[in-house]
This record gives C-alpha cells, structure tokens and sequence, in this order.
C-alpha cells in the first residue's frame, strides 16, 4: 500500500514539475496511438463498410476473421511486424524498424481488426430497411454510406475508444518494434516495464497513474462526444 501512496507522490511531483522526460514519453505515447488509431479507423471501416452492405460468398468466414483479430496478441503482431520490417524483410528497403513509425505501424494492426468488427457489428444492426429508404429518396450510394455511419456514429465512437484503449496499454509489439530508446521510441507503457524491471517502483507507479490520466482524458472526450450526439 505504502508503494501505491508513493507512486501517487511521485505522479503529482512529476507532473507538477513538468518532468522534461516524462513530458516526451506521454506526447510521445499520445502521438503513436493517436495516429495508430486514425489509420486504424480509415482501415477498419474500409473493410467493415463493404463487409457489412454487401452479400457475397464467405462473408461468414470473413466475420469470423475479423472477430479473431480483435483478440491478436500484441505480441504476435510485434513479431510479425519485426520480422517484416527487418533488414532482411520484405519491408527492409523503408529502415523504420525501432522507430516511432514502425510503432504505429504495429499498433494500428492491433487496433484495425477491433474497429472493424464492432464498426461492422453496428452497421449491420441498423434497421434492414434504411439503406432502403435513403436509395429511395435518391441519395448516391456515397451518401447512403455516409447516412448509414452518422446513424451508427454512437457504437463507431465506441470502436474507436476500443481501438484507442487497445493500443495506449499494449506494450509487447512496442518495446518489440520500437526499442525502447530513450528519447526516441520509449513511450509510458514500456518506461514503466523497464522501471519495473530496475525495481524502481514507485517510478512504475507514477507512470502508470499518467498513463490512466492520458487514457481516461482522451475517452472522456470522446465520450463527451458521444454523449452530446445521443438522442434524447
């Protein structure tokens, strides 16, 4: 318990005093999983959108897959993508292994598979007659498109505090991927495994209270979003 009092010390001293180091590690983190999780939205309902309107055989099966990826160990992914980006790799040429770029590379392959499925999961909840109607009344297949997600933007904000949530806590594919160097790829989660590993607890700690800060403030301003848009 005493541990738990003294991270908190430590989280509000580091905090107060605008801790150079400790500032680039939270923008740092804030920065790849913000981007991981806009390439992961654009992915997710590329793929959800066309799952969703459209009949074709193996759509069961596609379902399936991507209801298995939102599952993916972080891990997994780490190594995938290590294995890709080495310099004997298939994507060697690009030389962005233990950067901030193969991070996002990474952590949006976490993140697409679970925007995906709950973005498909809400699009094909929507009432079976409304694309329908919206045809009907003339609307371009582009703009039954963009009806449908306005009217599925409730549980799509949902995906993407999903998405986001999945990969500001992951840690496995980035110290992978990234490194963990100081200064250039070492972001809240891993700095906090590695203070764990030095026995620096109350460190740990306090990177872990700003770690919940970052995540909580970024949701709740989705959630506010959210929110604000639901009908009364």
């Amino acid at each position: 318990m005493d541990l738990i009092w003294e991270g908190l010390r430590k989280a509000l001293e580091l905090l107060l005093t605008l801790d150079p180091e400790v500032l680039r590690v939270t923008l740092l983190s804030l920065q790849v999983s913000g981007a991981a999780t806009l390439i992961s939205l654009v992915i997710g309902l590329g793929i959800a959108v066309p799952v969703a309107l459209n009949e074709f055989p193996g759509k069961r099966l596609v379902i399936a897959l991507l209801n298995t990826g939102m599952g993916l160990p972080p891990v997994v992914v780490g190594l995938f993508v290590t294995v890709l980006l080495w310099r004997s790799g298939p994507l060697g040429f690009l030389e962005i292994l233990y950067t901030p770029s193969a991070m996002i590379l990474a952590q949006a392959v976490i993140a697409s598979p679970i925007i995906a499925g709950i973005s498909l999961s809400a699009l094909q909840h929507l009432p079976p007659g409304l694309r329908l109607q919206i045809l009907a009344l003339g609307a371009s297949r582009p703009q039954m498109v963009w009806l449908l997600l306005k009217e599925a933007r409730l549980p799509l904000l949902a995906a993407v505090m999903a998405g986001f949530g999945g990969v500001i806590s992951e840690v496995g594919a980035s110290i992978m991927v990234g490194g963990n160097i100081k200064g250039q790829t070492r972001v809240l989660t891993t700095a906090t495994v590695m203070e764990t590993g030095r026995g620096n607890f109350e460190v740990a700690f306090a990177l872990s209270i700003i770690l919940l800060i970052l995540a909580f403030s970024v949701n709740a301003v989705l959630t506010h979003v959210q929110q604000r848009d639901r009908p009364r």
